[in-house]
């Protein structure tokens, strides 16, 4: 009885814990697919993408005049490993996903190319990692 309390409090523990995110919001669940249908390079301009995903994460200007937007979002889940008591002090994981969308704007405000990348890895922690 005892070890079915502890597995449910860990458990709790756990979905209590949840995930952590950052960046823009409308980005999670976007893909190299669906970004395709809402951007066409030579044809989509600065307020339909504002419109599509709201404001950039950062802004950047090339030295021939256009703009470059990026657009990040991040989402962090801890590994189960984590809510072991003590354990986290010798090893902790966080598995963590990021999705990057980079567009380049010309002199017209128009996207002139756009490239999005995706990436999964765990970062690591504790004394024996």
């Amino acid at each position: 009885m005892k070890i079915a309390k502890s597995l449910v409090g860990l458990a709790m523990i756990a979905f209590l814990a949840g995930c952590a995110t950052s960046g823009n919001e409308r980005l999670k669940d976007h893909t190299q697919s669906s970004i395709s249908h809402q951007i066409t390079e030579g044809k989509t301009n600065k307020n339909e993408v504002t419109a599509a995903l709201g404001q950039p994460t950062t802004i950047s200007f090339t030295d021939s005049g256009g703009e470059v937007w990026t657009y990040r979002h991040a989402r962090a889940t801890p590994q189960a490993r984590n809510f072991i008591p003590f354990a986290r002090l010798v090893s902790s994981a966080t598995d963590v996903k990021t999705k990057e969308l980079v567009i380049m704007f010309d002199k017209n405000g128009v996207v002139s190319r756009y490239t999005m990348r995706e990436t999964e890895q765990v970062v690591k922690s504790g004394l024996a990692h």
